[in-house]
């Protein structure tokens, strides 16, 4: 049996089922164009204690009533909505199955872990980001990060087999160790994470954004939850992505040591490996310094999120070095 050959048909039918369940979420989205949801406001309350001679003023806040909307969602567009939904996770689990299939065989074909290219990395990341999202999805009804997380398998997929796609060959020298296991299982559960969070992190700033400029949200943004509660699984995240990937910086240098007999060369790759670490490390201080959180936290999370498939895309593509192998 060619298992090569059927690793790429798999592959290719999970790209297709993915963009499937993209047009679900989008019209999801889509049709849930008459939903509403007041956006509470506070106002301030000055009240006046008396303490012994003196007078101090207290700052309370108290919940403001919304004013109603004026359009509500039917039974009938919550049900439509509620299909849509529905169908988008089916379809990703589908996806999903046949991704994993085509993993499978690609290992059974080079009777090795299919993770020493960027190919292979890129379709393995994919298994991990979409397991993270359904598992939040069915578990945390986190069903509104469908359509960024869908679309965002459907571009990796889509890359891996038409850009990214090489022959099946040997590993390199330098990657049979046992670190290459460690380093880059580690690697792809921390990006799959960064990824979930990044995608979390753009919609807190779309939902934060409606929240300061609407006193009713209209549309699909109704249905996400509070713009906090997205801040909070965004964080819970990237939290917990970035002691992993310290573990995959700190492996790939006790790899390195091995492979090449230094822990470290400031080989681009690793440079930015460092930098990614770096923003991350600024995102989690920014969370606990009160005049960075929301928004301007958001936007580091995002940015990382871009450092870190910038460092596997575009440092892979375009920038020589040790690392070149991934290629």
């Amino acid at each position: 049996m060619d298992y090569s050959n059927y690793s790429m048909l798999a592959m290719v039918t999970a790209a297709v089922v993915y963009l499937l369940a993209v047009f679900a979420h989008a019209a999801e989205w889509a049709s849930a164009k008459n939903a509403s949801a007041p956006v509470v406001r506070r106002r301030r309350l000055r009240d006046r204690v008396l303490v012994g001679a003196g007078a101090a003023g207290a700052d309370t806040e108290a919940p403001q009533d919304p004013p109603p909307a004026e359009q509500g969602e039917s039974e009938k567009d919550r049900l439509r909505t509620d299909k849509f939904g529905r169908i988008g996770i089916a379809l990703t689990v589908v996806a999903l199955i046949c991704n994993v299939i085509g993993v499978v065989l690609r290992g059974l074909a080079a009777d090795r872990l299919p993770w020493g290219n960027m190919y292979e990395f890129s379709t393995t990341s994919m298994i991990f980001a979409v397991t993270a999202y359904l598992v939040a999805a069915t578990r945390f009804t986190m069903r509104w990060l469908g359509l960024p997380v869908t679309m965002f398998a459907t571009i990796a997929l889509g890359l891996a087999v038409t850009v990214f796609y090489v022959d099946i060959g040997p590993l390199q020298p330098s990657l049979h160790s046992i670190w290459f296991a460690f380093h880059i299982l580690a690697a792809t559960i921390a990006g799959a994470a960064f990824t979930v969070g990044g995608a979390a992190s753009v919609l807190y700033l779309i939902r934060s954004r409606a929240e300061q400029r609407n006193e009713v949200i209209r549309g699909y943004l109704a249905k996400l939850p509070s713009a906090e509660k997205i801040d909070t699984v965004a964080y819970s995240l990237l939290a917990f992505a970035f002691p992993l990937f310290t573990f995959v910086i700190c492996a790939g240098a006790i790899w390195a040591q091995y492979a090449w007999g230094r822990y470290w060369g400031w080989d681009p790759k690793e440079t930015w490996s460092l930098v990614t670490w770096v923003i991350y490390a600024c995102y989690l201080h920014a969370r606990s310094t009160a005049g960075w959180k929301g928004k301007r936290a958001a936007i580091i999370a995002i940015i990382g999120m871009v450092s870190f498939w910038w460092n596997f895309v575009g440092i892979n593509l375009l920038v020589s070095g040790l690392h070149s192998y991934a290629k």
